[in-house]
């Protein structure tokens, strides 16, 4: 069995993606501090898999603990790469925090990367690198434009430093530019987790309807949208965790046509915050308490992708749509909430 790295393995798509890799027959370990994710997620992975995963509570940017991580591992042929801060809104608050924590832990992680021959390296980057396009859909060729938040911002600068890093070193590389991860694994058992107010779309949808939190808001109904509403491209997270287990395969077999080949990773349909709503509360039955806000600093207007690429060389297919997504979070954030009763329950008897 090849050994894989994945940092951030507790997190929302890493704990996904490891699911995936060992149903495929790889041999995985993880790297995540718990800065922001828990245990739960390798809970999950080891009642879905029957496999229990070595995580290793690791600050990446500490270059001797995760030098140490390595020296014990030095059978790892390949490196998924997840672990950052990704709140677009909160990069905007506090920017060094996000280019502290998201590129020394890079520059850290592929220094072991060139010590320890690592060959095969696979990246989480995002749609953000386009910024605004000019148009939509959009494929890999699109120019990377000036960044709408320091989130975005180092992806982009982590793209341009594995690239100069592939080519130096002759290591094999694959950029994923994911759009919008959404949805839970089918099992109910890991789903996306947010520590404190969530800050992406659906976790809010989802936790608005359960009663967490009162109300929820659009920001923005003035964009040149469907509806006025920003526009995104909703994909399953199992959907993003197969296709890096694709890549990685994609590199195993050398099918890499450069030394770091890029893939768009999306639906390619665009939705918006206000069709997302609608689509919630058809399959849940619940209708959401949400309100009209100012637009929001850092968020791009409309983007959704042209996917020919990665279905073409990596034969990734798309297996959920936008009904499946809604399903599968609302079944998760249920679930969390049966865990949480019980807990209190737990509590009042003791």
């Amino acid at each position: 069995m090849q050994k894989i790295l994945v940092t951030g393995g507790c997190g929302y798509i890493g704990s996904h993606t490891i699911v995936d890799l060992i149903e495929h027959g790889f041999d995985v370990i993880s790297i995540d501090d718990n800065s922001r994710s828990t245990l739960h997620g390798l809970i999950g992975i080891e009642k879905i898999t029957g496999k229990k995963i070595k995580n290793y509570k690791v600050d990446l940017k500490n270059f001797d603990e995760t030098q140490a991580v390595f020296q014990e591992n030095i059978d790892i042929v390949g490196v998924i790469h997840f672990a950052a801060y990704k709140a677009v809104g909160e990069s905007v608050e506090q920017p060094l925090l996000y280019f502290e924590n998201n590129i020394f832990s890079l520059i850290n992680l592929l220094k072991c990367v060139k010590e320890f021959n690592v060959p095969h390296f696979v990246f989480s980057s995002s749609c953000t690198v386009y910024g605004n396009p000019d148009s939509i859909p959009v494929t890999e060729s699109f120019p990377v434009k000036k960044a709408e938040s320091p989130y975005g911002a180092t992806k982009q600068m982590g793209e341009v430093m594995i690239q100069d890093f592939s080519n130096s070193e002759n290591v094999s590389s694959v950029l994923l530019r994911y759009f919008n991860p959404v949805g839970a694994h089918p099992s109910g058992l890991i789903g996306e987790l947010p520590l404190g107010k969530p800050m992406n779309l659906v976790p809010v949808i989802t936790q608005t309807a359960i009663g967490k939190l009162p109300k929820m808001f659009v920001w923005g109904n003035d964009y040149a949208t469907r509806d006025g509403s920003c526009m995104r491209d909703y994909i399953h997270v199992c959907d993003i965790a197969h296709a890096h287990t694709l890549a990685l395969q994609y590199l195993l077999n050398e099918q890499n046509k450069t030394n770091c080949d890029i893939f768009n990773l999306g639906t390619g349909n665009g939705v918006t915050v206000l069709e997302a709503i609608k689509t919630f509360e058809a399959v849940s039955g619940i209708k959401l308490n949400y309100e009209i806000g100012p637009r929001r600093s850092g968020d791009v207007i409309a983007i959704y992708a042209n996917n020919d690429l990665a279905v073409a060389s990596l034969g990734w297919n798309i297996k959920y749509d936008l009904t499946e997504m809604m399903r599968t979070a609302w079944a998760w954030e249920q679930k969390i909430k049966q865990h949480e009763d019980i807990e209190k329950q737990k509590a009042s008897l003791n």
